[in-house]
C-alpha cells in the first residue's frame, strides 16, 4: 500500500510533463524526458491514478480527464436540428490557435466543451462555458504538428449534443483576418470600389463579399484573388435607388494538389460597409416669402417633408455611411462686396432674411459628397416710394445719411442703375460711428471715387448687420430710388409737338422725362401756355403717367407759346424748349365767306339771265295774241 501511495504521488508529479512532451511535438511524439518511448507506459500509468475532482483541471490547459457531464452518446446525434455545428479550428495571427463553432437552439443554460483526441484513449477537453469560440496555444497540451480530431459537446441539464468531428493539423490550417475597419469606398461607372490595406503577413488571399438591401436576405459575391502589393480591392454592384450593406471576408488561397480540396477557413465577416443609393431621394418642397417686416427682415418658409431613406438592418445606427443628409445652401446675391456671400446651413423650415436677392438650394449629401439639388431664386424686395434717405452733392463729393437702427453696425450700401438688375450691383461697406444723439448714420464719397457718377436713376439699398460674417444676420435698412445728377435739367421733357385740333384747341405731345424711369421720383408734369399778344399765362398739372394734353379755350388769331416741365416731390423741373404757334381761325372764316359770295353771285347771275330770256321770249310771242 505504501508503494502504491508513493507511486501515485510520483505519477501525479510526472503526469503534466509526460503530456507536454508527448503532445507538444517539441522533442517528438511519445518520448520521455530522456528521449525514450513512453507511448505505452503513459496510458498504463494513468490507469493507476485515482480520479480527481474539477480542481485538477482548473487551468486553461486541455484537461485529460472525463468531462464532468453525462456521456454524449446519450444526447442528440450529430447533424440533428439543434446543437453545435460548423466547427473550425485553425492557426490565427497574434493569438496562437482558435476553434469556433455555431450553436443552434435555445442557448440558455448550455455549456460547451471542446474535445480533442490525439490518438486512441488520449483525449482531453477545454471548458468554454457559454462561448462559441476558444483560443489556446501550443503549450496547452494539444499537438499542432500532427493530426488532431476535434468536436464540440454542448451540455445542458438533461441533454448532451455533439458536433461532427474535424481532423486536421493545426499548424497547416490558417485563418486570415477580415479586411480592417478602414475600408475606402469610391463610386465610378455605377460600381462601388472597396479598397483596404492587406493585413501583415497575410498575402495571397481570396476575398468574398455579401450584400443586402432593406428587407432582403444576404447575397454572396466574389472579389477574386488578390495579388498583394500592400492593398486589396473589390468591385461591388451599386443600386440606383436603394441603400446597401456590405461585408467582406478573406482566406488564404488554397494551393492543394487536388482540385476541390477544401482550403483554409474563411475569416469572420468584416464590419458592415454601408453605402447610400446612387440617386438619393429628392424632397418635395416649396417655399413662401412673407412681406418685409418693420425690422427689415422677411420670413422664408419651406413647406414639405424630407424623404426618409430605408436602411438595411446593419446600417441603422448613427453615422453608418448609408444615410443621406439634407442641407440648405444660401447665396446672398445683393451686396457682393461683403466678406461672406455663401453659406451652407443645416436643414430648417424657416429662415429670416433681409430684403436682398438670394439663391436658395436644398442639397443632398452622402458619403460620396454633394448630390442633386433643388434651387429657387428669391428676388429682392424693393420700395417704389422714396425711403428715408438724404443725399447731398457738393463740390467735394456726395454725402448720404439715413436713420441708424442701432449702434455699432456694419452697413452695406448698394447701388445699381435702374433696369440693370441682371448685372452685379456696386456696393461699399462702412462701419457706423459712435451712437450719436440724432441716431443718424452717414457715408461720404469723394468726387475722385466716382461713385454713382452717371446721370441716371439708381436703385439704392442699405443693409445692416451686427455680425457681418454671418450671412443670415443682415437686415434691410432702406431701399429706394435716387436720380443722380441735376434732376431739374435732366428731367425736362424733350421732343414736344403741337397740333391744332379745331377753332380754339390744340393737342400738346411730349416724350417721357428721364425721371419717369425712376420709381417714385416723378410727381407730375406741368404744361404752361402763354398768349404772346396779351401775356396771359396758364398752367395745367398733368399726371406723371401722361404724355399728352389738349388745351382748349384759345383765342382766335392769337399767338401762343407752350412749355412742359417735370416736377419731383421736392424740386420743380426746368421748362422745356418753347413751342410757338398761332391760332389763325379768322383767316379761315374770310376764305369761307368769299367762297359763299362767289357761289351766291353765280346763282344770281344765272337767275338774272333766266329772267331776261323769259322776258325776251314773251315780247316776241305777245303779237300773236293781240
Amino acid at each position: 500500500m505504501v508503494f502504491f501511495a508513493q507511486l501515485q504521488r510520483v505519477l501525479r508529479h510526472l503526469k503534466p510533463h509526460w503530456q507536454l512532451r508527448s503532445l507538444s511535438g517539441a522533442t517528438g511524439l511519445g518520448m520521455d524526458l530522456t528521449g525514450q518511448p513512453v507511448a505505452r507506459l503513459v496510458p498504463l500509468l494513468l490507469l493507476l491514478l485515482p480520479e480527481k475532482g474539477a480542481e485538477a483541471c482548473g487551468t486553461s490547459r486541455c484537461c485529460f480527464q472525463d468531462p464532468p457531464y453525462q456521456d454524449a452518446d446519450s444526447g442528440s446525434p450529430p447533424g440533428s436540428a439543434s446543437g453545435p455545428r460548423d466547427l473550425n479550428c485553425y492557426r490565427i495571427f497574434g493569438a496562437d490557435y482558435e476553434c469556433s463553432w455555431e450553436y443552434e437552439g435555445p442557448a440558455a443554460g448550455v455549456s460547451h466543451f471542446l474535445r480533442c483526441c490525439l490518438g486512441p484513449r488520449r483525449c482531453c477537453y477545454f471548458a468554454a462555458g457559454s462561448a462559441t469560440k476558444l483560443q489556446f496555444s501550443d503549450q496547452d497540451g494539444v499537438s499542432v504538428l500532427y493530426n488532431v480530431t476535434f468536436w464540440v459537446e454542448s451540455w445542458a441539464t438533461n441533454r448532451t449534443e455533439k458536433s461532427p468531428e474535424v481532423t486536421l493539423k493545426l499548424y497547416s490550417s490558417v485563418k486570415y483576418d477580415p479586411p480592417p475597419g478602414a475600408i475606402k469606398v469610391s463610386r465610378s461607372a455605377r460600381q462601388l470600389r472597396m479598397e483596404w490595406e492587406t493585413p501583415a503577413r497575410q498575402d495571397d488571399a481570396e476575398v468574398q463579399f455579401r450584400h443586402r438591401t432593406p428587407g432582403s436576405p444576404w447575397k454572396l459575391g466574389d472579389c477574386g484573388h488578390q495579388d498583394g502589393a500592400g492593398f486589396e480591392s473589390c468591385l461591388c454592384p451599386l443600386e440606383r435607388d436603394t441603400a446597401q450593406e456590405f461585408q467582406l471576408r478573406r482566406r488564404r488561397r488554397w494551393l492543394g494538389p487536388r482540385p476541390g480540396t477544401p482550403g483554409d477557413p474563411w475569416s469572420s465577416w468584416s464590419s458592415s460597409v454601408c453605402v447610400p443609393p446612387e440617386t438619393p431621394p429628392q424632397p418635395e418642397v416649396r417655399f413662401s416669402v412673407d412681406p418685409l417686416g418693420s425690422d427689415g427682415r422677411r420670413r422664408v418658409t419651406l413647406h414639405g417633408q424630407l424623404p426618409q431613406l430605408q436602411l438595411p438592418e446593419g446600417c441603422r445606427g448613427p453615422k453608418s455611411g448609408a444615410e443621406v443628409t439634407y442641407y440648405l445652401h444660401l447665396h446672398m446675391l445683393s451686396c457682393p462686396c461683403k466678406a461672406q456671400a455663401k453659406r451652407t446651413l443645416r436643414w430648417k423650415k424657416t429662415l429670416d432674411l433681409s430684403g436682398a436677392a438670394y439663391d436658395l438650394a436644398i442639397i443632398s449629401c452622402d458619403r460620396f459628397g454633394p448630390g442633386p439639388n433643388q434651387s429657387w431664386h428669391i428676388p429682392a424686395h424693393t420700395h417704389k416710394e422714396l425711403g428715408a434717405l438724404n443725399i447731398s452733392v457738393r463740390a467735394n463729393g456726395t454725402t448720404m445719411s439715413w436713420p441708424a437702427p442701432a449702434p455699432h453696425l456694419t452697413y452695406c450700401i448698394e447701388w445699381q442703375p435702374q433696369g440693370q438688375d441682371g448685372s452685379p450691383a456696386t456696393c461699399t461697406l462702412t462701419m457706423s460711428e459712435d451712437w450719436n444723439p440724432a441716431r443718424i448714420a452717414t457715408h461720404h464719397w469723394s468726387q475722385v471715387s466716382g461713385a454713382m457718377w452717371q446721370k441716371t436713376c439708381y436703385r439704392i439699398t442699405v443693409f445692416a448687420s451686427a455680425r457681418p460674417e454671418k450671412l443670415t444676420s443682415w437686415s434691410t435698412v432702406l431701399s429706394t430710388y435716387h436720380f443722380v445728377g441735376n434732376a431739374s435739367v435732366a428731367g425736362s421733357p424733350q421732343h414736344m409737338s403741337v397740333k391744332i385740333l379745331g377753332l380754339n384747341s390744340v393737342s400738346v405731345d411730349w416724350m417721357p422725362s428721364l425721371l419717369s424711369t425712376c420709381p417714385g421720383i416723378l410727381k407730375e408734369y406741368v404744361i404752361r401756355h402763354r398768349n404772346e399778344d396779351s401775356d396771359q399765362v396758364s398752367e395745367l398739372p398733368v399726371n406723371s403717367t401722361e404724355t399728352q394734353v389738349i388745351l382748349g379755350g384759345l383765342q382766335a388769331g392769337a399767338a401762343y407759346c407752350v412749355q412742359v416741365r417735370a416736377d419731383t416731390a421736392t424740386l420743380k423741373g426746368a421748362w422745356s424748349q418753347p413751342q410757338h404757334f398761332r391760332m389763325e381761325v379768322q383767316v379761315f372764316e374770310l376764305s369761307d365767306l368769299s367762297i359763299f359770295l362767289a357761289s351766291l353771285g353765280s346763282f344770281l347771275t344765272i337767275l338774272l339771265l333766266g329772267v331776261l330770256v323769259y322776258l325776251s321770249l314773251n315780247r316776241d310771242l305777245c303779237p300773236l295774241y293781240r
